[in-house]
């Protein structure tokens, strides 16, 4: 099949465009958005999957709801595509995840139809409800409207404002956007509850039903008929019982009515049912069954590649293939080898297994594989309770979504020297996604954590010695970051070595400059130090490794050697690695001056990592201008 964009039909380019539609031109511009999407995200990258799987029901809430009067709150807000594309950003959805261009997710800055903004999973009910309360306050009619995937109810944010949702207004609407996925298949009891519900002999003819349901509920049949659509669903969770009445359904008994499920990819019955949805004065949950990658096959067959990804083969799917592994590989190559050798290893991940490169290690130690879902913070806490055990858990979770557990880092782990292994991958700038996904906090999330070692490596090579060195360390937790990506091509050795923590690699001695340079951004300060050495300079290359605990006698020594010290990091100046080296030096007594690399005290925008590196002087000619700066 060729796909191409349709140009036929009329344009949208605000939401009462699509109001002033025919009803029945609505299948066809459903096809057009798909096309449109399938094309377009074929150049950039993007979430392909989830937008393709919610074409129909963003259709349905513009074509009821008048945003941005009401309120549209999507749950990490990756399937907000076809709603930017509804609300006059169509003709640049070319530029979608691109530098200057449209961002991947949702921003209040963006368009006034996104009132609120998000990246990671399970923050939007609690947010919709803080809306609907301060709507109630101050005397609003407006509608608030949750767009909550399935997988989101794995997090513990969604089950605490459902805790509260009936005590504080009495008019929300929550659509349960139910495809079996996030960005693996679901795990877990709610996941399996929700197929119970899905799959239940009372729903086999469930648009029949609901449609039934629509078509007479303002008519004289409407309470009986409503009456036995809801109890169908009902006693899914507890027991049948000989009476209707101690039937149960989990939604209902937090105080919200509920309805569904029905078929999220039927326009008609979507719009019928947000009618009567919307004039019901008490919290409401829609079930709605969609297809992640609805109207394109390899999305389809494949959705854990579709859910993120970048530039693709429209025809195949394939996307283009790299000379080399990255991190991510390289990380659950080496780990699945290493537990092979030690049963005391288990890796576990929060609904990551693809992103993380722990597929493999699903696929060959199944037993001690554990994913916990979107639940960050119970994967800390599950990996602290086999650390008492004499376990050996690889927590492996990305640098942005950790930031979630941290409390239980410093609760759990630290306070109890439990030797749970962070490994936070896309340790740094995660480009095209933008702040909600770059990964520049960690260092100074951690840093100040008591006991905690912390390091990052400066290849391929390094890091697989870092890993065998986290898995024959049981002192206490240990962290390692590292970048999203490739590193720069250095084959592992046969055999990993111990690393001797604390200890820095001296790659060069000079007596001018000093450049110690973390991680990936060592091959930056290679760079620097040739076109230094070109001005006649004598440049020392320090290679930290350690984030936590620092060497210092290296960076004492040469502190007090040189004339300039250079720190250089793939994350924020502020509470970073250059500020570690700072405060270091000044309880030294050292007043050397120290030049910093690293991101500015701002959330970076997305874009490719070279136009962000340029733009925001994480090069190696601003790290040369920097020093010579200080020099004169």
């Amino acid at each position: 099949m060729t796909y191409h964009v349709d140009t036929t039909l009329p344009d949208i380019t605000c939401p009462a465009d699509l109001k002033a539609l025919p009803l029945e031109k609505l299948p066809a511009l459903a096809e057009k958005i798909r096309s449109t999407l399938i094309e377009t995200l074929s150049q950039t990258g993007g979430h392909l999957g989830p937008n393709l799987g919610v074409v129909e029901l963003t259709i349905a809430m513009h074509r009821v709801f008048d945003t941005p009067k009401d309120k549209f709150v999507f749950d990490v807000a990756h399937q907000g595509y076809v709603h930017k594309m509804l609300t006059g950003r169509w003709d640049k959805i070319h530029t979608i995840r691109q530098y200057e261009g449209l961002n991947g997710f949702l921003l209040r800055s963006e368009s006034e139809h996104d009132c609120y903004g998000a990246g990671h999973a399970g923050t939007a009910l609690g947010a919709a409800l803080g809306m609907a309360s301060a709507r109630d306050l101050k005397g609003g009619d407006e509608h608030v409207v949750c767009v909550s995937g399935d997988a989101a109810f794995t997090c513990g944010p969604v089950f605490e404002a459902l805790n509260n949702i009936s005590s504080h207004t009495k008019r929300l609407i929550t659509v349960l956007n139910d495809n079996e996925w996030s960005i693996d298949r679901n795990v877990g009891a709610i996941a399996k509850y929700f197929n119970t519900i899905a799959t239940h002999p009372g729903f086999t003819n469930l648009h029949d039903k609901a449609a039934k349901f629509v078509e007479f509920v303002l008519g004289g049949g409407a309470r009986k008929l409503a009456e036995r659509v809801e109890n169908s669903a009902k006693g899914l969770l507890l027991p049948q019982s000989e009476g209707a009445h101690n039937r149960s359904v989990l939604f209902e008994e937090f105080g919200i009515r509920y309805y569904g499920p029905i078929d999220g990819h039927d326009i008609p019955l979507l719009i019928q049912t947000f009618e009567f949805l919307k004039n019901q004065n008490e919290p409401v949950i829609l079930h709605i069954l969609t297809e992640k990658g609805r109207g394109y096959k390899p999305a389809l067959e494949d959705p854990g590649k579709f859910h993120g990804l970048g530039k693709y083969n429209i025809e195949t799917g394939e996307v283009q293939a790299t000379d080399k592994p990255t991190y991510s590989q390289i990380y659950a190559r080496t780990v699945t080898d290493f537990a092979k050798e030690d049963p005391k290893i288990v890796a576990i991940t929060a609904a990551m297994p693809g992103g993380t490169g722990l597929m493999a290690f699903k696929k060959e130690i199944p037993e001690r594989y554990f994913d916990v879902g979107i639940a960050e913070e119970h994967a800390a806490l599950f990996a602290c309770g086999m650390a008492t055990q004499g376990l050996r858990p690889f927590l492996t979770i990305y640098s942005t979504f950790m930031q979630r557990a941290i409390d239980m880092i410093i609760h759990d782990m630290a306070i109890q020297h439990l030797p749970v292994r962070l490994c936070m991958d896309r340790g740094g700038l995660s480009g095209d996604d933008g702040p909600t996904h770059h990964g520049l906090f960690d260092i100074s999330y951690l840093r100040g954590i008591p006991g905690l070692v912390h390091m990052q490596p400066k290849d391929e090579d390094e890091f697989v010695d870092m890993l065998w060195t986290m898995a024959n360390y049981d002192k206490g937790p240990i962290a390692i970051r590292y970048p999203r990506g490739n590193g720069p091509g250095v084959t592992p050795k046969a055999k990993p070595q111990l690393l001797e923590i604390g200890k820095a690699e001296v790659v060069a001695d000079g007596a001018d400059i000093a450049l110690i340079a973390l991680g990936d951004m060592f091959a930056i300060a290679e760079k620097a130090k040739v076109e230094l050495e070109a001005k006649g300079l004598s440049v020392a290359l320090i290679n930290p490794r350690w984030i936590k605990p620092l060497d210092h006698q290296v960076i004492e020594t040469y502190a007090r050697k040189v004339k300039v010290v250079c720190t250089l990091e793939d994350h924020v100046l502020m509470n970073g690695f250059g500020c570690a080296v700072m405060e270091l030096l000044s309880s030294a007594g050292i007043t050397t001056p120290v030049v910093r690399v690293g991101w500015p005290d701002e959330f970076v925008e997305h874009g490719t990592p070279a136009i962000l590196r340029q733009k925001h002087g994480l090069t190696v000619e601003a790290t040369v201008e920097k020093v010579l700066s200080k020099l004169s």
